[in-house]
């Protein structure tokens, strides 16, 4: 209302359903006012096609949550209970884990979120768009929790001038948004260290002017990335990983005598161990988020995993199925949303 760009409701129902609307209160997508707003004030039907939608949306939620994140969050969290005691590559694989255990957890919960609101009528913005088939870290920041870096970037980094003052101011303009970022997740060392680590991967872009090199899906239009896209997805998952392990950690003490484990001569055996280290527990998990993956990589142009137009209705029903199978059979341990305390 301060920027003109909505006036003031009188509607006390579509105020107050607004402030309290259920499936995105706890943890998003942050909806503004000048979005979800007028939904509630406009007449609605029931649309059954967007409620069947919303149906297959929360059915993907679920899976990436119940499925992804909480068998690896089951492994992640035996590793940093015992990290000073694990190897090398033990610990390389919970970081690895631990970032699919977030993603799955968060645009899981915003999948059922944005699911649950189509059944009532209402369109919440999309939250997560592929993060990890970023190019850069410029497009992952595009991707990962879009409404949260959209606030900022409109509320913090414009005001502060954006990108369109002087290089000194650009720098602070960034660490700035990056540093409230982190303390935003919590009060504590290691978050304001991810958000400066992140502010260090974005700096260069920023100041060489690349930060929208890449807006478009990566290999529009063919069903495999180039090599060189291959490479630029790999390094900047690699820098996403290193940044979660930042993220995780309990303290800064914790964080260096994690990171030390880690650079051990037994993390050459990686990938030796990530698939043979425990086969009753980090195989299928393994094998889930290669279907996780694929889904996404086939879907990556749609808004959610299960967002198609498959027109055989025996093969709708066999992936809804399938899923569902899954998920009573592989679903971890219960495991509340990890983005709630944040």
């Amino acid at each position: 209302m301060y920027r003109k760009k909505i006036e003031p409701t009188h509607d006390i129902v579509a105020f107050f359903a607004y402030v309290a609307f259920f499936p995105q209160l706890v943890a998003g997508p942050i909806e503004r006012a000048t979005n979800l707003l007028p939904q509630f004030q406009a007449n609605r039907k029931f649309s059954y096609d967007q409620a069947v939608d919303g149906m297959r949306q929360i059915l993907w939620g679920l899976f990436k949550k119940i499925v992804v994140a909480d068998n690896c969050a089951t492994y992640v969290d035996q590793v940093w209970a015992t990290y000073d005691t694990q190897t090398g590559s033990t610990l390389l694989l919970a970081a690895i884990l631990f970032t699919f255990q977030i993603y799955g957890d968060f645009s899981g919960y915003s999948d059922i979120a944005i699911g649950t609101a189509k059944l009532f009528g209402i369109k919440l913005m999309r939250n997560f768009n592929n993060p990890y088939f970023s190019r850069d870290i410029a497009e992952f920041w595009r991707r990962w929790h879009i409404s949260l870096t959209t606030w900022f970037r409109d509320y913090v980094y414009i005001p502060l001038g954006g990108s369109r003052v002087g290089k000194w101011k650009i720098v602070r303009n960034t660490f700035v948004i990056f540093l409230l970022s982190g303390f935003w997740h919590g009060a504590n060392w290691t978050f304001i260290a991810w958000g400066a680590y992140h502010a260090i991967l974005f700096l260069p872009l920023i100041l060489l002017g690349k930060n929208r090199k890449y807006t478009n899906q990566v290999a529009e239009g063919r069903l495999l990335p180039t090599w060189k896209e291959a490479l630029q997805i790999f390094v900047t998952f690699g820098l996403a990983v290193f940044g979660w392990i930042i993220f995780r950690a309990t303290g800064m003490p914790s964080l260096f005598h994690y990171l030390e484990g880690m650079c051990q001569w037994g993390t050459l055996r990686a990938s030796y161990r990530f698939f043979l280290f425990d086969k009753n527990l980090v195989y299928p998990t393994n094998i889930l988020i290669i279907i996780m993956l694929i889904v996404e990589w086939i879907q990556r142009n749609k808004q959610h995993g299960l967002d198609s137009q498959i027109s055989k209705w025996y093969i709708r029903y066999a992936i809804y199925v399938a899923l569902i199978g899954m998920i009573i059979y592989f679903g971890g341990s219960a495991q509340t949303f990890i983005y709630f305390q944040f």
